[in-house]
């Protein structure tokens, strides 16, 4: 039964995989946008930059498994 779940959330396509970048994506841009609200100025602006970073960063690695396991 745990093999039936846990095969749901594993990305098996990069159709798949583009799909969970896109949404780490819009969520890294959404906490961007609030860490812009709490920390006017620079420093807001540096955090808003680095979230997309982490996301690119993790996509790269969601890309190269899936590539490996084709």
């Amino acid at each position: 039964m745990f093999r039936r779940i846990a095969r749901l959330f594993t990305i098996k396509t990069k159709f798949e995989a583009f799909l969970v970048i896109y949404g780490l994506g819009t969520g890294a841009v959404e906490r961007g946008l609030h860490y812009l609200d709490k920390f006017p100025g620079i420093g807001g602006w540096m955090l808003f930059f680095v979230c997309p970073i982490a996301v690119f960063m993790a996509g790269g690695k969601i890309l190269d498994g899936i590539s490996a396991a084709e």
